[in-house]
């Protein structure tokens, strides 16, 4: 049996970027990946909130594209156009960013070990059982295992996801600065998605509750029925599941902690995880180096309270905006839009909205009153008592 302080069980983002924290403190990490190599295959939409930069490292090299804004359509093609003076996003290189990450973790002080599926982990002990036939024992287990996660299972019931679709298309003309977002009530909360690569490369993509064919045939019709994506060629696709935030989650359990999708730390407006990810990768970490400095895993539970602390009450925002949306008709939808293009929110959304935070927005809708004073008096009954 192989001894360390942390084992990390799953090579993505989160968990490298936890490791790489942990390893510099000094302590022995190990990083246990089912797959053969890191990063593959890619199973994210790509694209990161400008704060990415603030939060964890992102050399230049892997920025594939820098958005300044976003066209948001409605059902029936009403357009609110959305522009920042700078880069408000990033497309990155998913792949490439996931491999950089594990690299520094390595070169941090982890070790990765590759082929390595975790069958099954001792919550109380810290044993970890490996499918080839090799335990480890560490005072501390990390599930960073996504949405599936096996180590989350042990003391949380399974998780609910939504499906994600997504193809990578070339196509002529594409104006590069702005991605397109698409509402409609048939895959609310989820939406539809055109974001821009280069000037010839996009990617289409939409999530929703829907099975995964009938996920496909939407998006298969939707390209088709959208004049921009004419004459476009279908160069890859790609399948994966976003978790559905869930406020109730257990993230520590004894010896256990969960960060990222396993945690179901994703933002419940958009489904993106990768930004409060990293932020929780560092929250967890702080707690686990004092907690392994002492030699004490009960201080791991302060991760459970700073967690709600730090995020709870954007996250609830957050949701309270999910429950409205999934509320909507597209007839809803349709006057919803159209009154704000009345209403000039455009240049109110520029100036307040934030791919990660949505609560300033929200709060400043609500103090100029434009929230409820944009929908049919029935309808602002039924979104008030979500909001009570």
């Amino acid at each position: 049996m192989r001894n360390y302080d942390v084992a990390v069980v799953g090579s993505g983002p989160i968990g490298s970027t936890l490791a790489r924290y942990v390893a510099k403190e000094g302590f022995k990490v190990v990083i246990l990946e089912k797959k053969r190599n890191v990063g593959v295959p890619l199973q994210c939409a790509g694209l990161l909130g400008k704060r990415i930069k603030k939060i964890n490292i992102l050399p230049q090299e892997f920025i594939m594209n820098e958005i300044y804004g976003a066209y948001l359509h409605s059902p029936s093609e009403t357009i609110l156009k959305v522009s920042k003076k700078d880069p408000e996003a990033y497309v990155i290189d998913r792949v490439a960013y996931d491999q950089f990450l594990s690299d520094e973790a390595v070169q941090s002080g982890a070790q990765l070990l590759l082929n390595h599926r975790v069958e099954s982990v001792n919550i109380h002990n810290g044993e970890v059982f490996v499918r080839n036939g090799e335990k480890i024992s560490a005072q501390v287990v990390v599930g960073a295992d996504g949405y599936n996660s096996m180590v989350s299972r042990l003391f949380n019931s399974a998780s609910e996801n939504y499906e994600a679709v997504q193809y990578l298309m070339s196509v002529k003309g594409v104006e590069r600065d702005y991605v397109h977002v698409k509402a409609e009530s048939q895959i609310s909360p989820g939406f539809l998605w055109i974001i821009p690569i280069s000037d010839s490369l996009v990617r289409v993509g939409m999530f929703s509750s829907l099975p995964y064919k009938e996920a496909s045939a939407h998006l298969e019709g939707y390209i088709q029925k959208n004049p921009q994506l004419k004459n476009s060629t279908y160069l890859k696709k790609y399948h994966g599941c976003i978790p559905i935030f869930n406020p109730k989650k257990q993230i520590v359990k004894k010896r256990a902690i969960l960060v990222g999708d396993a945690a179901s730390q994703v933002k419940p407006t958009t489904g993106g995880g990768l930004t409060l990810g990293f932020l929780c990768a560092k929250l967890a970490s702080e707690v686990m180096v004092k907690a392994l400095e002492i030699e004490n895993t009960e201080i791991l539970q302060k991760y459970q309270t700073l967690y709600g602390k730090k995020f709870g009450k954007e996250l609830k925002t957050q949701r309270m905006v999910h429950k409205t949306f999934q509320s909507l008709n597209d007839a809803e939808l349709d006057f919803m839009f159209s009154k704000l293009k009345e209403e000039d929110a455009e240049d109110l959304i520029s100036e307040y909205g934030d791919m990660d935070t949505q609560s300033p927005l929200v709060k400043e809708m609500l103090r100029r009153g434009i929230i409820f004073s944009i929908l049919p008096q029935l309808l602002s009954r039924r979104i008030s008592s979500l909001w009570k």
